[in-house]
C-alpha cells in the first residue's frame, strides 16, 4: 500500500483502549498539536496474548499514514516479553515497567507497593469502572461463583491507584474490594506519573505539563472517548 501523507511530521502514539482517557488528558493538556494518539480494544488488557501483533497491525498501518515517530504505550502487561519481540523487529519504543500500575504510580512507589505487600491486586480508573464486566463476567465468575477463590483466594488486598476524584469510580472500587473479600486502599496518583513516563519515551517535556494530583472526573462507564479510534 502507498504511504500517504497524514502522519508526514507528526508522533503517533499507540496505547491501550483502557488508558485512552487518560492518554488524551495528558496530550490535551501539552497543547502539543503533532501528536496523535491510537488505540488497541481495551478488551486485550485481559487478553494480553493478542497485543503483540494487533499493535505490529497498528504500527505497520502508522507507517503507512506518513508516521516517521511512532511511540508504544503499554508496558508488558502480561505478554512476557512477546510485545518487546514485536517492537524490536519494528523499531519502536515502548513505556517501560511490566504493568501499567507502574507509570500511573511512578517505579518507585510501585516497587514500594509490591514490596510491602505482593499479594496486592491493582484497579485503575478504568477497572474500577468496569470491574464486573470485565472481571467479574470476564473470567466467568458471574456464572461460576467458585472460581473466585481460585481466581483470588491468594491476594490480600486491593490498591485502587486513582486518576480522578471521581466519586463514583471510588465507590465502585470500595465495592470491587468487597466483592472479593480483600482489604481496600486508595492512592491517588492523578496524571502526573503518567504524563511524565509519556514524555521521556516521546522525547516531549511540554507532555509532562499535566502535574494535578487527579484528572477531571469521567462519566463512569466511559472506555473510548472521541478521538481516540484509529489513526
Amino acid at each position: 500500500m502507498a504511504v500517504t501523507a497524514k502522519g508526514r511530521g507528526r508522533v503517533l502514539v499507540i496505547g491501550c483502549g483502557a488508558l485512552a482517557n487518560e492518554m488524551l488528558a495528558v496530550v490535551r493538556a501539552s497543547g502539543l498539536p503533532d501528536i496523535d494518539v491510537t488505540c488497541l480494544p481495551a478488551k486485550l488488557h485481559q487478553r494480553p496474548a493478542g497485543i503483540p501483533e494487533a499493535a505490529r497491525t497498528k504500527i505497520r498501518a502508522g507507517r503507512e499514514q506518513g508516521y516517521e515517530r511512532i511511540f508504544v504505550a503499554y508496558a508488558d502487561c502480561g505478554t512476557y516479553g512477546m510485545l518487546d519481540g514485536v517492537l524490536d523487529e519494528e523499531g519502536v519504543e515502548r513505556l517501560p515497567g511490566a504493568h501499567c500500575y507502574e507509570f500511573y504510580s511512578g517505579t518507585t512507589a510501585f516497587e514500594a507497593m509490591t514490596e510491602q505487600e505482593p499479594a496486592t491486586f491493582f484497579l485503575t480508573d478504568y477497572l474500577a469502572r468496569n470491574f464486573e464486566r470485565l472481571v467479574i463476567a470476564g473470567l466467568g465468575i458471574d456464572r461460576h461463583p467458585e472460581l473466585l477463590p481460585m481466581y483470588f483466594g491468594n491476594y490480600k488486598r486491593i490498591v485502587y491507584l486513582a486518576q480522578s476524584d471521581d466519586p463514583v469510580a471510588l465507590t465502585l472500587a470500595r465495592a470491587a474490594a468487597a466483592r472479593l473479600g480483600l482489604e481496600f486502599e486508595l492512592r491517588r496518583t492523578g496524571l502526573a506519573p503518567f504524563a511524565t513516563a509519556m514524555a521521556d519515551l516521546t522525547g516531549r517535556p511540554a507532555l509532562a505539563m499535566l502535574t494535578d494530583r487527579a484528572a477531571p472526573p469521567i462519566d463512569a462507564g466511559t472506555t473510548s472517548p472521541p478521538g481516540a479510534g484509529a489513526a
